[in-house]
């Protein structure tokens, strides 16, 4: 029985540690480089955008809030919208 529940608490660790929880921050934008798919903030925090976000919605100076996921030091954006 020690044995399946050392083994459960090793594979639930493994599970967490692996997984991206998302985070928001909220920040104007910088600058934005469409190529590069990145948005940069005023803080100077960068996010990469998917290929699939639609950028001409928002803009350089706008306040935003940012829905994102942190993988390798990259940030990561899955949501961008007008921050109320």
């Amino acid at each position: 029985m020690n044995r399946l529940t050392l083994l459960s608490a090793a594979l639930l660790a493994a599970l967490v540690a692996g997984s991206a929880l998302a985070a928001t921050a909220t920040s104007t934008i910088k600058s934005m480089d469409a190529s590069k798919r990145t948005v940069t903030m005023d803080n100077g925090q960068t996010y990469q955008v998917p290929a699939g976000m639609d950028l001409s919605m928002v803009k350089p100076g706008e306040k935003v809030k940012v829905t994102y996921e942190t993988k390798n030091g990259v940030h990561h954006a899955s949501r961008l919208e007008a921050a109320k």
